[in-house]
């Protein structure tokens, strides 16, 4: 019988080491890849995500449980793919142009991928065609961060290039940071707006 609870538990403590151990014998015991994924990582992702919110947590024990969660998705992601378990949906996501900040922007990431979604990291400082193309390219949603509020406008920049392009019923735009309010998103014509990394995870499956 294989430790899922284990995995969770480790991964909620940041054990790198154990969660790739625990992973490993999971996949050696034919333990379905979907099961391991959804009752070991993901459930262990949802909780640190809960901690996060409650500032039970903070950014230290994310990046941490984070990092243990990466062990066992590299044990995972090929056999995912050959089990064609599909992610729940693909997010390209990137720092506003002008913005080098991406410390929120790497956690947004990692808790989008404990929560099962597929994810592009555009990097910092990214301009809209870079969007664009990512949409072009298949993407369903698109996250954009800002951190200074002199870059705020290459925000609503993207989305008119979205429009232009004629893209913008194809995919949503989500976007945050510490200036961003829900009122920016409304101004801006944005399909949502996230406080924090962990409540980015809910708004994207809301979204997609």
């Amino acid at each position: 019988m294989s430790d899922l609870g284990g995995i969770k538990e480790s991964l909620i403590k940041g054990d790198a080491n154990k969660v790739k151990e625990l992973v490993e014998a999971a996949v050696k015991e034919k333990t379905p890849v979907g099961e391991i994924l959804n009752q070991g990582l993901i459930a262990g992702m949802n909780v640190v995500g809960a901690k996060f919110k409650n500032n039970e947590f903070y950014v230290p024990e994310v990046l941490i449980a984070a990092r243990a969660m990466h062990a066992g998705m590299d044990i995972l992601q090929p056999l995912l793919a050959e089990s064609g378990i599909k992610p729940i949906g693909k997010i390209a996501i990137g720092t506003a142009k002008g913005d080098l900040h991406d410390i929120g922007k790497n956690l947004v990431i990692m808790m989008l991928k404990g929560g099962g979604f597929e994810v592009e990291d555009l990097g910092i400082d990214v301009p809209e065609e870079k969007f664009v193309e990512s949409v072009k390219a298949g993407t369903q949603l698109i996250g954009i961060s800002a951190l200074l509020t002199t870059t705020m406008p290459s925000m609503k920049t993207v989305i008119e290039a979205l429009r232009a392009a004629g893209l913008k019923d194809r995919v949503k735009v989500m976007i945050g940071g510490a200036p961003i309010t829900q009122a920016y998103a409304d101004e801006i014509g944005a399909d949502g707006y996230s406080p924090d990394a962990a409540s980015a995870v809910d708004k994207a499956k809301e979204l997609i």
